[in-house]
């Protein structure tokens, strides 16, 4: 039986990957940041089939002990601080623990678990102010925030690892990927959250930056398969994983008004303090190669996902209203 450890794991793509991984017949272990409340929530339906840790990408000691205890075939280093907006509000923490915990897992991986298959969460925002469109991995990078230019940071530290230690590690440039799991305060989840609540008169308003964003949008289920793919592969390399489709947010906004049977123009206020330092305009993915070589493909599309999206985020609602 083929173990593998999750960093980040009560996220939404740990819990996703886990539930994948379960269904392959791995022993599936876990990080967890220890705090006075539990925040297992998404993994609490599978959590008596995981093996959970207290672990930090932050703590060294705490990390190595637990590589050399669990002994893991496959490593997936999932833990970040993954909001963009908050990277401008604590980017050196931000730094910390998206790029130099990524580092220090490397290092951690390259002295204590040699022989392990690692994979790197990318993120497309690492393209930030886009040099060509589509964005494929020769692609240059143009970071526009701190959370991208640490994720930066933690890709080429990836790549020279594998070229200097040939460590078996991977690097998936995921473009947005969104899911009833998806964090509240994510713009995806914010507005199929805000419906669910106005449907059922819980709340009266959404305050939303800018619209005109464009985002190449998939379910993060389907990504997980691609995280897995890259470490089946018998010489490691780096993939983007995206759905070839762009969208706005005003378009994502509408398609989730629609669904619940409301005008989103009624409900909705610019607010400028929403609106990032340096945004990033459009992002769509050329994932071609990783159809080719991991036979990946998206099963879900943009509909599909707003749809459920929004469907949980009603029966959500319901429940509170209740």
């Amino acid at each position: 039986m083929k173990k593998a450890l999750i960093t980040g794991i009560t996220g939404q793509d740990g819990s996703y990957l886990s539930e994948h991984l379960l269904n392959l017949g791995y022993e599936v272990h876990g990080t967890i940041r220890r705090a006075s409340s539990f925040n297992t929530g998404r993994i609490d339906h599978i959590i008596d089939r995981l093996h959970l840790h207290y672990g930090d990408l932050m703590d060294v000691t705490a990390m190595a002990q637990l590589l050399l205890k669990v002994k893991p075939d496959e490593i997936y280093n999932l833990a970040a601080q993954s909001h963009v907006r908050v990277s401008f509000d604590q980017p050196v923490y931000t730094g910390d623990v998206t790029g130099l915990g990524a580092l220090r897992l490397l290092e951690l991986v390259r002295t204590c678990a040699p022989e392990a298959r690692y994979y790197q969460a990318g993120s497309s925002e690492m393209f930030g102010k886009v040099l060509e469109t589509p964005q494929s991995i020769t692609t240059p990078f143009y970071p526009r925030s701190p959370y991208a230019c640490a994720k930066v940071f933690a890709h080429y530290s990836t790549v020279n690892y594998r070229e200097a230690y040939g460590l078996h590690a991977s690097n998936g440039i995921l473009f947005n990927h969104e899911s009833p799991r998806r964090g509240e305060t994510f713009v995806t989840r914010k507005i199929t959250r805000a419906v669910g609540r106005i449907r059922a008169g819980l709340q009266r308003r959404l305050s939303l930056g800018n619209l005109s964003a464009k985002r190449d949008w998939g379910f993060a289920g389907d990504y997980v398969r691609a995280m897995h793919a890259m470490l089946q592969q018998d010489k490691p390399g780096d993939f983007v994983i995206a759905t070839g489709e762009t969208w706005t947010v005003e378009q994502f906004l509408g398609r989730s008004f629609s669904y619940a049977g409301l005008n989103w123009r009624e409900h909705v206020d610019y607010d400028a303090r929403l609106e990032r330092p340096t945004e990033v305009d459009l992002l769509l993915g050329d994932s071609r190669p990783a159809r080719e070589k991991l036979g990946w493909k998206p099963n879900w599309d943009f509909y599909m996902l707003v749809d459920e999206m929004t469907k949980a985020d009603i029966l959500l609602a319901e429940r509170e209203a209740r």
